[in-house]
């Protein structure tokens, strides 16, 4: 039964089965290349407003559980799958996935050749697309629509450059997550406490940092610096986001406050793409980027090579042999090396400031989901933080 349209913007249309709920949904068509993760990947809110194509051909096998979320909701705007599985075969399911797409209204499509739509948004670069199922398929009149119209209201949609985005999707409150010990109960002193901008952030993040005995204090995106010095920082995180850097105006002045106050600084993802523009550095974005748990990152600090965790489609555009001077401000902030590069195609992946206290990557070292070779960089994190974490407050 054929009873779903997956159209794009430049003209190409798959025709499939509906697949969680049913209607109409807009949104950058991406692909993620992961083999497992599916449950992690729907409700990281770095995917917010984009529509997302696994590469794997079957998925939903182990259904859905209320212990592997990574926000409270699945922030995708739309799925496409090949093959779904029958059913869920995990003892930890709760539900199937297809069960959970239609309870969070998400429009998904099924059925399709999934290895042909990645193979043209490789070879055409990503680009806006939408999936209608059901009577969303036909006119007022109950007449099939026609295709060079749903073409033209694909095209009609917002474009991913230039969108600000991280306020839609972070917390509208601050909390805190409490430091843990070895035991994984609560420490009545932390080692160190952080201020974490939320500008999308991942449930796992904020858990590897409390697991290594540091008190997080999550903020909402619009936090000023006033917010942050308010919770007494060691340190400061800014977390991954979906959106356009380039647009992120508050969140790059934000991180020059804390720069200037030579405050500890981690970013994540988004955050590295922020530390890159408050330093000075361009963002550009990718053809068709990178999304999955399989990238292959060399780190120049110790020359290993890291499997890790992606999700992003837009980089730096740093110097990536030797040290540049960050161009903002006349140098103000020093010497930067690009610490970590992509071994696929040479793409920025990690910043460090050689004469700040601050650092960023591109990937996700909490394995949530994918691989562990990256989880060091909490531990790096924490050390830099030690000398002010052993002073009292912090200098504003």
């Amino acid at each position: 039964m054929t009873d779903a349209l997956l159209v794009l913007e430049d003209g190409r249309t798959f025709a499939g089965e509906a697949y969680g709920a049913t209607g109409t949904t807009w949104g950058e068509i991406v692909f993620n290349t992961g083999m497992t993760g599916y449950q992690e990947t729907l409700t990281d809110p770095s995917y917010h407003k984009q529509i997302v194509v696994m590469t794997a051909p079957h998925i939903g096998n182990t259904g859905v559980n209320d212990e592997d979320p990574e926000s409270g909701r699945i922030w995708v705007s739309g799925y496409v799958v090949r093959d779904p599985a029958r059913r869920a075969s995990s003892w930890r399911a709760d539900r199937s996935l297809d069960e959970e797409l239609a309870a969070q209204d998400v429009v998904g499509i099924s059925g399709i050749d999934t290895r042909a739509l990645t193979r043209h948004l490789r070879e055409r670069g990503v680009m806006r697309a939408a999936i209608l199922s059901g009577e969303a398929l036909l006119d007022g009149a109950g007449r099939p629509r026609a295709a060079e119209d749903l073409v033209a209201e694909v095209q009609a949609q917002p474009q991913m450059s230039g969108a600000d985005l991280a306020g839609e999707v972070s917390t509208d409150a601050a909390y805190v997550v409490p430091a843990l010990g070895p035991d994984g109960a609560p420490l009545a002193e932390p080692v160190a406490r952080v201020a974490a901008v939320d500008l999308g952030i991942k449930a796992m993040t904020p858990h590897r940092m409390a697991e290594r005995g540091i008190e997080v204090h999550v903020l909402p995106a619009a936090s000023t610096i006033e917010d942050v010095l308010a919770t007494a920082p060691d340190g400061v995180f800014f977390s991954n986001g979906p959106g356009d850097p380039g647009a992120a105006t508050h969140e790059v002045e934000l991180l020059r406050e804390v720069l200037d106050r030579r405050i500890p600084f981690f970013g994540i993802c988004y955050g590295n793409q922020i530390l890159g523009r408050a330093l000075g550095y361009g963002t550009y974005k990718l053809g068709y980027g990178h999304r999955g748990v399989n990238q292959p990152v060399l780190d120049r600090v110790t020359g290993k090579v890291e499997i890790t965790a992606h999700n992003h489609g837009f980089a730096v555009d740093a110097p990536l042999d030797g040290e540049s001077v960050a161009p903002h401000d006349g140098g103000r902030y020093g010497r930067v090396t690009v610490s970590h590069v992509d071994l696929n195609d040479d793409v920025v992946e990690g910043l460090a400031a050689l004469d700040l206290p601050a650092f960023s990557v591109q990937y996700h070292p909490e394995a949530a989901a994918g691989p562990h070779d990256a989880a060091y960089l909490f531990d790096r994190f924490l050390d830099l933080m030690r000398p002010a974490a052993t002073t009292e407050g912090t200098d504003a």
